[in-house]
């Protein structure tokens, strides 16, 4: 059986975190395996991603995930925040580097100050809690790795480290997925992949999230949406979720990651129509 999990981040206002609990609780009728919270640059959304984990908390009977980055934040800050996680009840953490400020450059300069490395970072984790670990896999590389090999090897080392899964970049073409699955496995990767799908809400917007995290947006996706009505638009999106979901159903992908943008209508109908 396909388990599921979904990803919010933190709202600007008390209007949209009644909309994102709202969501939630929908979502919390398929029974997810667990929600996430993301956490912005340079933690510059701590407080909001722990409100947040809260509030789901006292909504959903799933667990709650925390995202957390490593970068620009000092070890010792990082195990305060850590504790104050574990002690609110969040025992999942998604553990990623982070998006380099402008006067930081890859890779990062030793300062035992800072972590350097994600998979430094995991196992220090696993020292301080005993926390269920998810980190980043990108099946078309990390823009800031040089090749894809160096990018594999990086994801082995995390992988190394104990996390328990990895959830990949978004993507639109399943089939890149499944290659990337092999490339792991020749590298003696046994750690779970997670394929993280993006439901197309609005294309243009989409079409400029992709160019820089620097996803492909296949040509017989654009084919798609080209001349199509806002209305068409919306129902092109629909299907091709889920053509998606039904796929990865059929091939029994164990888990699928969504990130939701904070909207449940798309994901729990692509998630019913594979019989999730």
């Amino acid at each position: 059986m396909t388990t599921i999990s979904f990803e919010f981040f933190p709202p600007r206002s008390e209007k949209g975190l009644e909309s994102l609990l709202t969501a939630a609780q929908a979502m919390d009728e398929l029974n997810p395996l667990f929600f996430s919270v993301t956490y912005g640059a340079g933690g510059s959304t701590q407080t909001g991603t722990l409100e947040t984990c809260q509030s789901l908390i006292k909504k959903v009977d799933a667990d709650i995930a925390a995202h957390l980055t490593f970068i620009n934040t000092d070890v010792s800050h990082l195990k305060e925040y850590v504790d104050t996680l574990w002690a609110t009840g969040i025992k999942r953490l998604v553990a990623l580097r982070g998006d380099l400020s402008e006067d930081l450059s890859w890779p990062l300069d030793p300062d035992g100050d800072y972590f350097q490395y994600t998979s430094d970072f995991v196992e220090a984790l696993l020292k301080w809690h005993d926390f269920d670990i998810s980190v980043g896999a990108y099946p078309e590389k990390h823009p800031d790795a040089p090749s894809m090999k160096s990018d594999l090897i990086a994801l082995k080392k995390k992988c190394d480290a104990g996390a328990h899964r990895a959830i990949t970049q978004f993507f639109f073409g399943n089939d890149t997925y499944y290659s990337f699955c092999e490339r792991v496995r020749a590298m003696q990767i046994e750690t779970p992949m997670v394929p993280g799908i993006l439901p197309i809400h609005d294309y243009e917007k989409m079409v400029g999230f992709a160019k820089r995290c620097e996803a492909k947006i296949p040509l017989w996706l654009q084919e798609r949406f080209e001349n199509k009505s806002d209305e068409d638009c919306q129902k092109v999106a629909q299907d091709i979720l889920n053509e998606q979901v039904a796929d990865f159903v059929e091939q029994g992908v164990p888990h699928i990651h969504f990130y939701t943008l904070n909207k449940d209508a798309m994901v729990i109908e692509a998630c019913r129509n594979a019989g999730l």
